[in-house]
Protein backbone atom coordinates (compact mmCIF):
# COMPACT_ATOMS: atom_id res chain seq x y z
CA UNK A 1 0.00 0.00 0.00
CA UNK A 2 2.87 2.63 0.99
CA UNK A 3 4.26 1.60 -2.54
CA UNK A 4 0.66 2.28 -4.34
CA UNK A 5 0.24 5.26 -2.48
CA UNK A 6 3.96 6.81 -3.98
CA UNK A 7 2.53 5.65 -7.11
CA UNK A 8 -1.01 7.38 -6.98
CA UNK A 9 0.53 10.48 -6.19
CA UNK A 10 3.09 10.68 -9.06
CA UNK A 11 0.51 10.07 -11.42
CA UNK A 12 -1.35 12.40 -10.13
CA UNK A 13 0.78 14.92 -10.61
CA UNK A 14 1.11 13.86 -14.07
CA UNK A 15 -2.65 13.85 -14.68
CA UNK A 16 -1.93 17.91 -13.88
CA UNK A 17 -3.08 17.90 -10.24
CA UNK A 18 -0.72 20.01 -8.08
CA UNK A 19 -0.62 18.04 -4.77
CA UNK A 20 -2.38 14.47 -3.89
CA UNK A 21 -3.33 13.79 -0.62
CA UNK A 22 -4.68 10.55 0.95
CA UNK A 23 -7.23 10.55 4.61
CA UNK A 24 -9.27 8.25 6.66
CA UNK A 25 -12.90 8.80 6.85
CA UNK A 26 -13.32 10.13 10.39
CA UNK A 27 -15.36 13.42 9.73
CA UNK A 28 -17.00 13.67 13.23
CA UNK A 29 -15.23 17.34 14.47
CA UNK A 30 -16.31 18.71 10.37
CA UNK A 31 -19.36 17.21 11.70
CA UNK A 32 -20.35 19.22 14.72
CA UNK A 33 -18.98 22.25 13.39
CA UNK A 34 -21.43 21.69 10.41
CA UNK A 35 -24.84 21.36 12.08
CA UNK A 36 -23.78 24.27 14.24
CA UNK A 37 -23.71 26.20 11.04
CA UNK A 38 -26.73 24.65 10.03
CA UNK A 39 -28.53 24.67 13.29
CA UNK A 40 -27.46 28.98 13.31
CA UNK A 41 -29.48 29.22 9.81
CA UNK A 42 -26.23 30.85 7.86
CA UNK A 43 -26.87 28.14 4.69
CA UNK A 44 -29.51 30.57 3.97
CA UNK A 45 -31.63 28.57 1.17
CA UNK A 46 -29.24 26.06 0.50
CA UNK A 47 -31.30 23.09 1.73
CA UNK A 48 -29.09 20.52 0.22
CA UNK A 49 -26.71 20.94 3.08
CA UNK A 50 -28.86 19.31 5.43
CA UNK A 51 -31.24 16.86 3.13
CA UNK A 52 -28.67 14.01 2.98
CA UNK A 53 -28.34 13.24 6.38
CA UNK A 54 -24.81 12.59 8.18
CA UNK A 55 -24.36 10.84 4.20
CA UNK A 56 -21.96 14.14 4.37
CA UNK A 57 -19.94 13.64 7.17
CA UNK A 58 -19.77 9.38 7.17
CA UNK A 59 -18.33 8.97 3.52
CA UNK A 60 -19.01 4.87 4.49
CA UNK A 61 -22.56 5.92 4.46
CA UNK A 62 -22.54 7.59 1.25
CA UNK A 63 -20.33 4.95 -0.91
CA UNK A 64 -20.26 1.59 1.16
CA UNK A 65 -17.07 0.38 2.19
CA UNK A 66 -15.14 3.05 1.68
CA UNK A 67 -12.16 3.15 3.62
CA UNK A 68 -10.03 5.98 2.28
CA UNK A 69 -10.03 9.86 0.71
CA UNK A 70 -7.74 10.50 -2.45
CA UNK A 71 -7.88 14.13 -2.15
CA UNK A 72 -6.12 16.33 -5.15
CA UNK A 73 -6.02 19.99 -5.91
CA UNK A 74 -6.07 21.81 -9.11
CA UNK A 75 -4.43 25.52 -9.51
CA UNK A 76 -6.86 27.91 -11.44
CA UNK A 77 -5.71 31.37 -10.90
CA UNK A 78 -6.06 32.49 -14.87
CA UNK A 79 -3.58 36.15 -14.79
CA UNK A 80 -1.57 37.87 -12.45
CA UNK A 81 -3.25 38.91 -9.54
CA UNK A 82 -2.70 42.59 -9.23
CA UNK A 83 -5.01 42.69 -12.71
CA UNK A 84 -7.72 41.08 -10.93
CA UNK A 85 -7.55 43.26 -7.87
CA UNK A 86 -7.37 46.28 -10.29
CA UNK A 87 -11.12 45.25 -11.62
CA UNK A 88 -12.56 44.95 -8.46
CA UNK A 89 -15.44 47.84 -8.68
CA UNK A 90 -14.07 49.25 -11.77
CA UNK A 91 -16.51 52.16 -13.27
CA UNK A 92 -17.77 50.10 -15.76
CA UNK A 93 -16.52 46.86 -16.49
CA UNK A 94 -17.56 43.34 -14.45
CA UNK A 95 -16.06 41.15 -12.05
CA UNK A 96 -16.77 37.75 -12.70
CA UNK A 97 -15.02 35.15 -9.78
CA UNK A 98 -11.75 34.21 -11.71
CA UNK A 99 -12.86 30.47 -11.09
CA UNK A 100 -15.50 30.74 -13.30
CA UNK A 101 -13.88 32.25 -16.50
CA UNK A 102 -12.65 29.30 -18.07
CA UNK A 103 -13.98 25.71 -18.53
CA UNK A 104 -16.24 24.34 -16.04
CA UNK A 105 -13.67 23.13 -13.54
CA UNK A 106 -16.32 19.97 -12.37
CA UNK A 107 -15.89 18.44 -15.98
CA UNK A 108 -11.86 19.12 -16.03
CA UNK A 109 -11.28 17.61 -12.31
CA UNK A 110 -13.74 14.89 -12.92
CA UNK A 111 -12.21 13.75 -16.49
CA UNK A 112 -8.73 13.55 -14.78
CA UNK A 113 -10.19 11.63 -11.50
CA UNK A 114 -11.42 9.27 -13.49
CA UNK A 115 -8.07 8.86 -15.54
CA UNK A 116 -6.51 8.44 -12.11
CA UNK A 117 -8.78 5.96 -10.96
CA UNK A 118 -8.66 3.81 -14.49
CA UNK A 119 -4.64 3.95 -14.25
CA UNK A 120 -5.23 2.64 -10.25
CA UNK A 121 -7.43 -0.57 -11.98
CA UNK A 122 -5.11 -0.99 -14.71
CA UNK A 123 -2.25 -1.44 -12.18
CA UNK A 124 -3.87 -3.10 -9.21
CA UNK A 125 -7.13 -4.57 -10.76
CA UNK A 126 -10.44 -3.59 -9.81
CA UNK A 127 -11.24 -1.97 -6.96
CA UNK A 128 -14.26 0.45 -5.29
CA UNK A 129 -13.73 3.94 -5.60
CA UNK A 130 -16.40 6.94 -6.52
CA UNK A 131 -15.51 10.09 -8.23
CA UNK A 132 -16.27 13.75 -6.42
CA UNK A 133 -16.27 17.33 -7.85
CA UNK A 134 -17.82 19.15 -5.38
CA UNK A 135 -21.20 17.33 -6.65
CA UNK A 136 -22.72 15.52 -4.38
CA UNK A 137 -22.75 15.28 -0.03
CA UNK A 138 -18.83 15.59 0.45
CA UNK A 139 -17.02 17.38 2.90
CA UNK A 140 -14.19 18.53 0.65
CA UNK A 141 -12.48 21.23 2.47
CA UNK A 142 -12.56 19.32 5.98
CA UNK A 143 -11.36 16.30 3.88
CA UNK A 144 -8.47 17.91 2.05
CA UNK A 145 -6.74 19.18 5.26
CA UNK A 146 -6.77 16.35 7.03
CA UNK A 147 -5.34 14.99 3.53
CA UNK A 148 -2.45 17.55 4.15
CA UNK A 149 -3.65 19.61 1.24
CA UNK A 150 -4.33 22.70 3.29
CA UNK A 151 -5.75 23.81 6.06
CA UNK A 152 -9.74 25.73 6.29
CA UNK A 153 -8.70 29.27 6.92
CA UNK A 154 -10.50 32.28 8.77
CA UNK A 155 -12.72 32.98 5.22
CA UNK A 156 -13.42 28.67 5.19
CA UNK A 157 -11.50 28.70 1.88
CA UNK A 158 -8.24 25.93 2.16
CA UNK A 159 -5.09 27.57 1.53
CA UNK A 160 -1.41 25.85 1.06
CA UNK A 161 1.22 27.34 2.49
CA UNK A 162 3.12 26.99 0.03
CA UNK A 163 0.71 27.91 -2.87
CA UNK A 164 -2.50 30.26 -1.74
CA UNK A 165 -5.88 29.69 -2.04
CA UNK A 166 -6.40 29.50 -5.67
CA UNK A 167 -7.48 25.99 -6.48
CA UNK A 168 -10.02 23.58 -6.92
CA UNK A 169 -10.65 20.22 -4.74
CA UNK A 170 -11.40 16.96 -5.91
CA UNK A 171 -12.20 13.52 -4.27
CA UNK A 172 -11.84 9.56 -5.04
CA UNK A 173 -13.65 7.61 -2.46
CA UNK A 174 -12.11 4.38 -2.19
CA UNK A 175 -11.92 1.11 -0.23
CA UNK A 176 -8.09 0.82 -0.64
CA UNK A 177 -5.96 0.66 2.82
CA UNK A 178 -3.72 3.46 2.12
CA UNK A 179 -1.42 5.29 4.65
CA UNK A 180 -3.17 8.53 5.30
CA UNK A 181 -1.22 11.86 4.94
CA UNK A 182 -0.70 14.28 8.39
CA UNK A 183 -3.53 17.04 8.73
CA UNK A 184 -2.78 20.15 7.73
CA UNK A 185 -1.83 22.39 10.80
CA UNK A 186 -3.42 26.67 10.70
CA UNK A 187 -1.13 29.16 9.67
CA UNK A 188 -3.95 32.66 9.93
CA UNK A 189 -2.09 33.58 13.43
CA UNK A 190 -3.60 36.48 14.12
CA UNK A 191 -4.51 38.29 10.93
CA UNK A 192 -7.97 39.42 10.23
CA UNK A 193 -7.94 40.76 6.17
CA UNK A 194 -10.31 38.13 4.89
CA UNK A 195 -12.50 39.64 8.07
CA UNK A 196 -12.00 43.08 6.94
CA UNK A 197 -12.20 43.29 3.49
CA UNK A 198 -15.41 41.63 2.77
CA UNK A 199 -17.66 43.73 1.13
CA UNK A 200 -20.85 42.46 2.74
CA UNK A 201 -19.13 41.66 6.14
CA UNK A 202 -20.17 38.28 5.49
CA UNK A 203 -17.10 36.37 7.57
CA UNK A 204 -19.35 37.07 10.92
CA UNK A 205 -15.83 36.00 12.36
CA UNK A 206 -13.01 33.65 12.15
CA UNK A 207 -13.69 30.55 10.40
CA UNK A 208 -17.72 31.09 10.17
CA UNK A 209 -19.24 32.42 7.02
CA UNK A 210 -22.59 33.84 6.95
CA UNK A 211 -23.55 32.12 3.75
CA UNK A 212 -27.02 34.92 3.60
CA UNK A 213 -24.75 37.93 3.29
CA UNK A 214 -22.03 36.72 0.91
CA UNK A 215 -21.95 38.00 -2.56
CA UNK A 216 -20.99 34.72 -4.07
CA UNK A 217 -24.34 33.69 -2.57
CA UNK A 218 -26.10 36.42 -3.49
CA UNK A 219 -24.99 35.88 -6.67
CA UNK A 220 -24.93 32.36 -7.66
CA UNK A 221 -27.22 30.06 -5.18
CA UNK A 222 -29.93 32.60 -4.30
CA UNK A 223 -32.79 32.72 -7.20
CA UNK A 224 -34.73 35.50 -5.72
CA UNK A 225 -34.24 39.29 -5.25
CA UNK A 226 -31.30 40.75 -4.08
CA UNK A 227 -31.60 42.19 -0.69
CA UNK A 228 -31.72 46.48 -0.75
CA UNK A 229 -29.04 46.62 1.80
CA UNK A 230 -26.26 44.38 -0.42
CA UNK A 231 -26.51 46.03 -3.54
CA UNK A 232 -24.20 49.01 -3.24
CA UNK A 233 -21.65 46.64 -2.11
CA UNK A 234 -21.54 44.21 -4.56
CA UNK A 235 -19.89 47.00 -6.80
CA UNK A 236 -19.28 45.02 -10.34
CA UNK A 237 -19.47 41.78 -8.62
CA UNK A 238 -21.75 39.75 -11.46
CA UNK A 239 -20.77 36.38 -10.24
CA UNK A 240 -19.04 35.33 -7.01
CA UNK A 241 -16.27 37.74 -5.12
CA UNK A 242 -12.64 37.06 -4.65
CA UNK A 243 -12.06 39.98 -2.43
CA UNK A 244 -11.45 37.58 1.01
CA UNK A 245 -8.49 35.58 -1.18
CA UNK A 246 -7.32 38.49 -3.74
CA UNK A 247 -6.24 39.97 0.15
CA UNK A 248 -4.96 36.94 1.91
CA UNK A 249 -1.19 37.67 2.57
CA UNK A 250 -0.60 33.72 1.60
CA UNK A 251 -2.06 34.00 -1.82
CA UNK A 252 1.36 36.61 -2.62
CA UNK A 253 2.75 32.90 -3.10
CA UNK A 254 0.40 32.11 -5.87
CA UNK A 255 1.37 31.41 -9.72
CA UNK A 256 -0.28 31.54 -12.61
CA UNK A 257 -1.90 28.47 -13.88
CA UNK A 258 -0.46 26.59 -16.87
CA UNK A 259 -4.06 24.89 -17.62
CA UNK A 260 -5.78 25.73 -21.10
CA UNK A 261 -8.99 24.76 -19.47
CA UNK A 262 -8.96 27.90 -17.08
CA UNK A 263 -7.72 30.37 -19.26
CA UNK A 264 -10.37 33.32 -19.93
CA UNK A 265 -13.32 32.51 -22.66
CA UNK A 266 -14.97 35.45 -24.61
CA UNK A 267 -13.24 38.27 -22.79
CA UNK A 268 -15.12 38.05 -19.74
CA UNK A 269 -12.15 38.92 -17.78
CA UNK A 270 -12.43 42.26 -18.46
CA UNK A 271 -15.58 42.34 -20.53
CA UNK A 272 -17.74 46.03 -20.51
CA UNK A 273 -21.22 45.81 -18.28
CA UNK A 274 -23.12 47.43 -20.45
CA UNK A 275 -22.43 44.94 -22.87
CA UNK A 276 -22.85 41.78 -20.96
CA UNK A 277 -26.44 43.28 -20.35
CA UNK A 278 -27.08 43.83 -23.75
CA UNK A 279 -26.35 39.52 -24.86
CA UNK A 280 -29.65 37.87 -25.61
CA UNK A 281 -29.99 34.37 -24.15
CA UNK A 282 -28.58 32.61 -26.90
CA UNK A 283 -25.99 34.31 -27.40
CA UNK A 284 -25.42 33.69 -23.47
CA UNK A 285 -26.02 30.07 -23.80
CA UNK A 286 -23.79 29.76 -26.79
CA UNK A 287 -21.11 31.69 -24.89
CA UNK A 288 -21.41 30.28 -21.36
CA UNK A 289 -21.31 26.75 -22.92
CA UNK A 290 -19.08 24.39 -20.73
CA UNK A 291 -18.79 26.99 -18.35
CA UNK A 292 -19.66 26.95 -14.43
CA UNK A 293 -21.57 30.13 -15.14
CA UNK A 294 -24.43 28.69 -16.96
CA UNK A 295 -25.68 27.01 -13.65
CA UNK A 296 -27.27 30.60 -12.27
CA UNK A 297 -29.26 30.86 -15.46
CA UNK A 298 -29.75 33.93 -17.62
CA UNK A 299 -32.20 35.38 -15.52
CA UNK A 300 -29.86 35.83 -12.63
CA UNK A 301 -27.32 36.75 -14.71
CA UNK A 302 -29.21 39.95 -15.70
CA UNK A 303 -30.61 40.58 -12.81
CA UNK A 304 -26.56 40.48 -11.04
CA UNK A 305 -25.56 42.58 -13.95
CA UNK A 306 -28.06 44.87 -13.12
CA UNK A 307 -27.12 45.77 -10.09
CA UNK A 308 -23.49 46.45 -10.79
CA UNK A 309 -25.04 49.12 -13.67
CA UNK A 310 -26.36 50.71 -11.15
CA UNK A 311 -23.29 51.06 -9.01
CA UNK A 312 -21.23 52.15 -12.22
CA UNK A 313 -20.38 55.73 -13.44
CA UNK A 314 -23.51 56.92 -14.76
CA UNK A 315 -22.73 57.06 -19.05
CA UNK A 316 -24.86 57.44 -22.27
CA UNK A 317 -23.87 53.09 -22.68
CA UNK A 318 -24.79 52.21 -19.01
CA UNK A 319 -28.10 54.32 -19.27
CA UNK A 320 -29.15 52.68 -22.50
CA UNK A 321 -27.96 49.05 -21.07
CA UNK A 322 -30.37 49.76 -18.74
CA UNK A 323 -33.23 50.95 -20.66
CA UNK A 324 -33.12 48.40 -23.07
CA UNK A 325 -34.74 45.98 -20.71
CA UNK A 326 -36.69 48.15 -18.76
CA UNK A 327 -40.30 47.05 -19.94
CA UNK A 328 -38.92 43.85 -21.63
CA UNK A 329 -37.34 41.97 -18.86
CA UNK A 330 -39.10 39.67 -16.19
CA UNK A 331 -40.48 40.95 -12.66
CA UNK A 332 -37.35 40.00 -11.41
CA UNK A 333 -35.10 41.57 -13.17
CA UNK A 334 -37.27 44.94 -13.77
CA UNK A 335 -36.83 45.77 -10.14
CA UNK A 336 -33.02 45.28 -10.44
CA UNK A 337 -33.29 48.05 -13.29
CA UNK A 338 -35.56 50.32 -11.56
CA UNK A 339 -33.41 50.54 -8.31
CA UNK A 340 -30.18 50.71 -10.58
CA UNK A 341 -31.59 53.66 -12.57
CA UNK A 342 -32.70 55.42 -9.40
CA UNK A 343 -29.16 55.04 -8.08
CA UNK A 344 -28.06 57.44 -11.50
CA UNK A 345 -30.91 59.71 -10.74
CA UNK A 346 -30.16 60.24 -7.53
CA UNK A 347 -26.19 60.61 -8.62
CA UNK A 348 -27.64 63.57 -11.15
CA UNK A 349 -29.81 65.46 -8.26
CA UNK A 350 -26.45 65.42 -6.06
CA UNK A 351 -24.52 66.62 -8.31
CA UNK A 352 -26.75 69.77 -9.32
CA UNK A 353 -27.34 70.42 -5.55
CA UNK A 354 -23.62 70.27 -5.20
CA UNK A 355 -22.89 72.46 -8.03
CA UNK A 356 -25.85 74.90 -6.95
CA UNK A 357 -24.00 75.04 -4.00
Amino acid sequence: MLALKADIVRWGIDLGFQKVGVSDTDLSLAESHLEEWLEDGLHGDMHYMHKHGDKRSKPEKLVPGTLRIISVRMDYFPEPQQQATGLLDHESRSYISRYALGRDYHKVLRHRLQKLATRIEKHIGDFGYRVFVDSAPVLEKPIAEKAGIGWIGKHTNVINKDSGSWFFLGELYTDLPLPIDEAASGHCGTCTACLEVCPTDAIVAPYKLDARRCISYLTIESRESIPVEYRKAMGNRIYGCDDCQLFCPWNKFAEKTAEADFAPRHGLDTAELSDLFLWSEALWLERTAGSAIRRIGFESWLRNIAVALGNASTTPAVIEALQSRRYSASELVREHIEWALAQHDNKKTNSKETSNV
